[in-house]
């Protein structure tokens, strides 16, 4: 019988550093604090980083202990000048990495984070605050006057703006990836017990088992830890000095991009809908500094969007239903670029080299396809027809590219590529856009398929959908997998291809939520909750990437395509197109200084020019101009071998010995601390509120879009009018404090902008937005912050106990209710009467809802006996237990009960 498999937790947290003249100490963590390791950083080097893990990890006591003689040790004599024993100088809830410029090493802390998402039981963070501390002393500091240019050059990249990290789930893999990692056969890839996990083991058996008479079996899982996809890690070079130093534990990567989460209600049902996306580290810069694609194949503004699905009832991965679909964005694969010195809004694009043989283009598929199988589709929205040849260019590149590289593949794995003008299709007055793309959409998802691990449902089975038979993909035994992925790009992979993707996500959440069996059909209407719901998201996740590279938020939305823009939107484009140029023209090149030196891709050095002395930074990320390439691929035989015989299924996924060397497994016994999500999520050792849940303070389709009418249908799948959206009940503008405290106290991304702001720009930079934004704030709040603006006047003990009524009801009940409100109860009062109303055509027999019995046998008598309803014999014996305890008498112990109490004595006390 195969044992399951579960991802490990990290055993770190929280952190907090203590300084003394001579070392840092970092103590870590984990949530329950029942574990913790130390980190001891020597001072007294000036440039070196000294850094010391005993791998020993103590109790809270010992900790204790350990720093009271640390404290004790460090005091100075009386009379002597400086700081006494051990300070505390910050806390902090995660490693970003180490850095060095021209002195000494920095630490870059997180001090503060904010959930964002939930996955199984996995939380998400964003970081808010980060914290970078000098290590060496002063005293031995050996000064240089550019120190402080490095250190703000640095700094320009904003931490607390869009990173992301988890401590129990890998960010950089997709969901598909890390659900299979947990079905593979390790017991056929056991490796050898390290000299830790031997000492450990041995330790284990030296104490005393008061179970070891008992004959009870442990419980053994794999427990997994996974190294990441680096391309898409941020800190990675950051933490490569100490990554083979200190403990995997104090490692944690983080990623760059989006992560949004919203919570659709069917009936009550909820379905968690998830969008992340990871920006690749490599390549990476600003619009007009980073465009096509390097020696290795890393292209522009490549980001991976992965969507999520599941039913949020229940939350195991092993247990519960859970769906994705990933898509990408990237610039054109060739050696591109465009001149920026002359100040043109479209400056010309040109070819920077000739590369016949597609080389630079084979090394990206080639990355694609070990990553994601086949097959490529690549969705090519540039212009065809223009009165100069502008875009046009890279189409007459890009095709003979693919046609070079189809001819030495099979042809069941050739990439296909579709060219589409789509803003010669916009400027139609006889096309719609949205059509078009729903069609591409379609037959992209069919092709490539999606993830799911569970099995059909029956329903599917009596009720076939033809579109659901013609599902590509790799069928398994546990469900499906997405087998290949669509690469959309345009010239800038910002406006156009966020509505292509966007309309191929729509298409692909129809099949997830069809596959979950929360809908007869894989097809949603626009205008409906659900869409509405997930466009947002989708805005939001736009705004973001394009403010990243391109400096400002998108300008052509899926309302400017959809043709429904309001009048402002036209002022609000032109106002993003100049906050775009600006940026371009004025603030890239900084911007582009502080990823280069962030990446570690320019390392400052005595003996080099400084950053900003470089004419440009193409050496830094062309590696073949300045150091020859020892071997070069072959033109015909362009993929990396082993990659053809697993496919159309990603190299990456399967399990052979390549693949399994990344996968560290540990054998671990079932209740072990480090695999357990449920103390993880739940945190039964805390005392924790409802209303501070992350769950509760997200975006909620019955809150935010269902329209707040008696009688209306509450299915997020209907279609409604766009006056009967939940938002334009509220209505009017509200005060920006009122939306400063509604962001404040909401754990997800920032609240729904209203639907002008859907329309033209997101609600984090702009001020007229923020005050659009208070639409989204519920009912239930609204009034609390209405009647708490009154006037400050002289309080009596009264109007005391008015302001105490208010906290819990949120309105005065002394107060006679106002006359407009009394009108809406009326009509209230009115529709309810008018819905319940109904005219009954049969009889309706008592007897079969609810057995009464007539207590006496006259007939005039209206007192009848109930008999009591029927309990199962497991309820009852629960019941009849709880009674007996609380006697005094106990129930023999089952052999579960044996087990787990047998554990919690092991994990507390040994």
């Amino acid at each position: 019988m195969s044992q399951s498999a579960a991802t490990s937790i990290s055993g770190i947290q929280k952190m907090v550093l203590y300084e003394t003249r001579a070392r840092y100490f970092l103590v870590g963590t984990n949530q329950a604090q029942t574990k913790h390791r130390v980190l001891k950083f020597d001072r007294t080097e000036p440039k070196d980083l000294a850094i010391i893990d005993d791998k020993h990890v103590y109790s809270q006591q010992e900790v204790r202990e350990l720093l009271g003689r640390l404290d004790l040790g460090n005091r100075t004599k009386i009379g002597q000048k400086g700081s006494s024993g051990l300070s505390r100088a910050v806390s902090a809830f995660g490693i970003v990495g180490f850095v060095r410029f021209l002195e000494g090493y920095y630490i870059v802390l997180i001090t503060k984070r904010r959930k964002m998402a939930d996955i199984g039981g996995h939380s998400i963070y964003k970081i808010e605050d980060t914290s970078m501390i000098y290590i060496p002393n002063d005293s031995v500091r050996v000064t240089h006057p550019d120190e402080a240019r490095y250190v703000r050059i640095f700094q320009n990249v904003d931490l607390s703006s869009n990173f992301y990290f988890s401590y129990s789930y890998d960010l950089s893999h997709s969901l598909q990836y890390n659900l299979t990692l947990l079905q593979r056969p390790y017991e056929l890839w056991s490796s050898p017990i390290s000299a830790e996990e031997e000492l450990h083991t041995q330790s284990k058996q030296d104490s005393f088992d008061i179970f070891e008479d008992e004959g009870l079996p442990t419980q053994v899982v794999y427990g997994l830890q996974n190294e990441p996809y680096y391309k898409y890690v941020w800190n990675g070079k950051l933490l490569e000095r100490v990554k083979d130093i200190v403990h995997h534990d104090w490692l944690m990567y983080i990623i760059h991009g989006f992560c949004g989460q919203s919570k659709l209600l069917i009936y009550g049902r909820p379905v968690h809908i998830t969008l992340i996306a990871r920006r690749s580290s490599k390549f990476a810069g600003t619009r007009f500094l980073k465009r096509g694609a390097n020696c290795e194949g890393d292209v522009a503004n490549e980001v991976e969007t992965e969507q999520i699905a599941h039913d949020a009832s229940v939350m195991s991965f092993t247990a519960g239903s859970y769906s994705s679909y990933v898509q990408v964005r990237g610039s054109v694969p060739l050696y591109w670029s465009q001149d920026i010195s002359t100040m043109m809004p479209k400056p010309p694009i040109r070819l920077d080299q000739a590369d016949p043989y597609a080389h630079v283009a084979a090394l990206h598929f080639d990355q694609m396809m070990q990553r994601f199988g086949s097959p490529i589709i690549i969705l090519n929205l540039v212009k065809k027809r223009e009165k100069r040849k502008h875009e046009k260019i890279l189409s007459e590149e890009l095709y003979p590219a693919v046609i070079n590289l189809n001819q030495f593949l099979p042809p069941e794995n050739w990439i296909d590529y579709i060219a589409w003008d789509m803003a010669r299709y916009t400027k139609s007055k006889l096309c719609n856009v949205l059509d078009r793309l729903s069609m591409i959409a379609e037959n992209v998802v069919k092709r490539t398929g999606f993830f799911i691990n569970r099995s059909d449902f029956y329903c599917h089975t009596i009720r076939p959908d033809d579109r659901w038979g013609d599902l590509g993909g790799h069928i398994t035994a546990t469900g499906r997998v997405q087998t290949g992925v669509l690469r959309t790009n345009c010239v800038d992979c910002l406006d156009r291809t966020n509505t292509a993707q966007f309309m191929v996500g729509k298409c692909a959440l129809a099949y997830q939520l069809y596959a979950l069996g929360m809908i007869d059909k894989p097809k949603l209407q626009f205008d409906t909750d659900c869409v509405r719901l997930f466009e947002e998201l989708y805005e939001d996740h736009g705004d973001t990437l394009s403010l990243q590279y391109g400096g400002s938020q998108l300008v052509h939305r899926v309302k400017t395509y959809r043709k429904i823009a309001p009048w402002t939107q036209h002022s609000k484009d032109i106002m993003q197109t100049l906050s775009r140029y600006y940026s371009n023209a004025f603030s890239d090149a900084d911007r582009q200084d502080a990823i280069n030196l962030f990446l570690q891709v320019y390392q400052p050095s005595e003996s080099k020019a400084h950053l900003w002395e470089l004419p440009t930074d193409f050496y830094l990320h062309q590696r073949n101009s300045m150091v020859l390439p020892q071997d070069r691929r072959s033109y015909t035989l362009w993929w990396s071998a082993g990659i053809l015989s697993y496919l159309p299924v990603a190299y990456d996924e399967v399990t052979c010995e390549d693949t399994m060397k990344k996968v560290k497994v540990k054998r671990v016994n079932r209740f072990e601390e480090s695999i357990d999500i449920y103390t993880e999520f739940f945190k039964p050792y805390e005392l924790t509120s409802f209303d501070d849940t992350f769950s509760i303070a997200m975006t909620n389709s019955a809150r935010e879009f269902m329209p707040k009418t008696v009688g209306v249908d509450p299915s997020p799948f209907t279609v409604r009018k766009p006056e009967e959206t939940g938002k334009s009940v509220l209505g009017n503008k509200s005060s920006k404090e009122e939306t400063l405290l509604q962001r404040k106290t909401a754990a997800s991304a920032p609240p729904p902008p209203s639907e002008e702001a859907i329309s033209s720009t997101s609600e984090d930079d702009s001020e007229d937005d923020r005050d659009d934004d208070g639409g989204s704030v519920s009912q239930r709040s609204t009034p609390i912050k209405l009647l708490t603006e009154s006037g400050e006047s002289t309080r009596t003990q009264e109007e005391m106990q008015q302001q105490s009524a208010k906290e819990p009801y949120g309105l005065n009940l002394a107060e006679f209710p106002a006359e407009k409100d009394l009108r809406i109860y009326e009509r209230f009062a009115h529709l309810g009467e008018s819905q319940h109303r109904v005219e009954r055509t049969e009889h309706i027999n008592v007897a079969n809802i609810i057995c009464l019995e007539p207590v006496s046998c006259f007939p005039e008598d209206s007192i009848y006996g109930v008999s009591p309803p029927q309990v199962v014999r497991d309820s009852r014996d629960e019941f009849e237990s709880h009674v007996m305890t609380g006697r005094g008498q106990m129930r023999g112990l089952c052999r579960e009960d044996v087990l787990m109490y047998r554990e919690y004595v092991k994990n507390r006390y040994m």
